[in-house]
């Protein structure tokens, strides 16, 4: 099978280095971790407005189907499958979903994790109500064709999240390079 354009191999192979220690609150993915708090709020209060939900319960986010574009480890599949959305959660690099399977298996979560790019997804039909992608952008190949690929995975009237670092040389060598 080809690989969609998308991919960036050097990227992938970079994060699958490290595919252990993705939970790990003080090693490489220690910003991530200190920033999930305040994103997974926001998300959370975004997508009940959006799907005019109830936020304040246990699990607010029921009845909606997640898709998490470049999982890596699973840091927002965990949590908002826990909100109570049925997730499924991509990435291009194999030891990356398999470090997230088995921490989602270790505490009991049901999370539909997939080895595979964006557009391999799309070109199946898949639909989702949200399709979240944290992080994620600037570290593919080929924007415009992952974007597409997004757009068509959320179902009409659903939602894309979408954040990124800006793409200027000091948040380049402090975020992205240092961060990660």
């Amino acid at each position: 099978m080809a690989q969609a354009a998308s991919i960036d191999p050097t990227e992938v192979d970079r994060f699958s280095q490290i595919a252990a220690q993705w939970w790990d609150a003080e090693g490489p993915m220690a910003p991530l971790h200190r920033l999930n708090p305040t994103r997974l709020k926001y998300s959370r209060d975004q997508l009940c407005a959006h799907f005019e939900l109830d936020g304040h319960g246990l699990r607010p986010l029921s009845g909606l189907n997640l898709l998490d574009v470049g999982c890596g480890g699973g840091l927002l599949s965990e949590p908002f499958s826990r909100m109570g959305a049925a997730v499924t959660g991509i990435d291009a690099g194999v030891e990356t979903i398999a470090a997230a399977h088995a921490h989602a298996q270790d505490l009991s979560l049901d999370i539909d994790y997939r080895a595979m790019a964006a557009e391999d997804l799309a070109a199946s039909g898949a639909q989702f109500d949200v399709v979240v992608s944290m992080e994620v952008i600037e570290h593919v190949a080929d924007v415009a064709g992952f974007m597409d690929a997004l757009v068509t995975l959320t179902k009409p009237g659903g939602a894309i999240l979408l954040a990124t670092m800006n793409r200027t040389p000091r948040s380049f060598l402090t975020a992205i390079q240092g961060a990660e």
